[in-house]
């Protein structure tokens, strides 16, 4: 079995000194540099490199650079989604994002952990695990998602919080870590009620 059969399996693999693993991240680098250096105006050649960068991502996304990932490929990212300056998807494992996602700025998703001991770190031993971002979701600035989290559709995660479980949908939820404080209601619509 493959180091990358590990990693797309879920099991321990090593993803610091495997060539193809590096081959791949590299040539990602890359495509997340000419991403980053290209003029925001050129939006036609900002697309075709999104497109080579991240090949599961829907329509009329707008992602703001600088932007970074490590596959690419285990990316997913629906349809009319914004994401804000400074995402960092690090899809070792698949990472999610539904359809009409407010994604806030310094965004941090994190599907990699390595091991505790640390000659065994120090080997390039880790295991991923998938992140899930419902649909309808808004997550503010400067949020990290842990390993293995799912985000419940229509929640609100709010600014600088780290999300080491799920949550649930309909919920707003803060804090280090992050906790939900109260449901979403009809209380909260900002459209006027005759």
């Amino acid at each position: 079995m493959t180091e990358r059969e590990k990693m797309e399996q879920g099991l321990w693999y090593d993803a610091n000194n495997d060539k193809q693993l590096l081959s791949e991240r590299l040539d990602v680098e890359e495509l997340c540099f000419l991403l980053n250096q290209t003029n925001p105006k050129d939006v036609k050649r900002k697309s075709e490199i999104l497109k080579q960068l991240i090949p599961h991502i829907g329509s009329d996304i707008t992602l703001l650079t600088p932007f970074y990932t490590d596959y690419g490929y285990n990316s997913y990212i629906g349809d009319h989604t914004f994401i804000n300056r400074n995402a960092y998807l690090m899809d070792c494992a698949t990472i999610t994002i539904g359809k009409n996602c407010f994604i806030g700025p310094n965004f941090g998703a994190y599907t990699a952990n390595h091991a505790l001991v640390a000659d065994e770190r120090n080997a390039g031993l880790e295991i991923a695990l998938p992140i899930t971002i419902g649909d309808g979701v808004w997550i503010g600035g400067d949020v990290t998602i842990l390993p293995g989290v799912t985000i419940g559709r229509g929640s609100v995660i709010g600014a600088r919080s780290t999300v080491t479980k799920d949550i649930p949908e309909n919920v707003i939820a803060v804090g280090n870590p992050c906790h939900v404080i109260r449901s979403i209601t009809a209380d909260d619509s900002i459209i006027s009620k005759e």
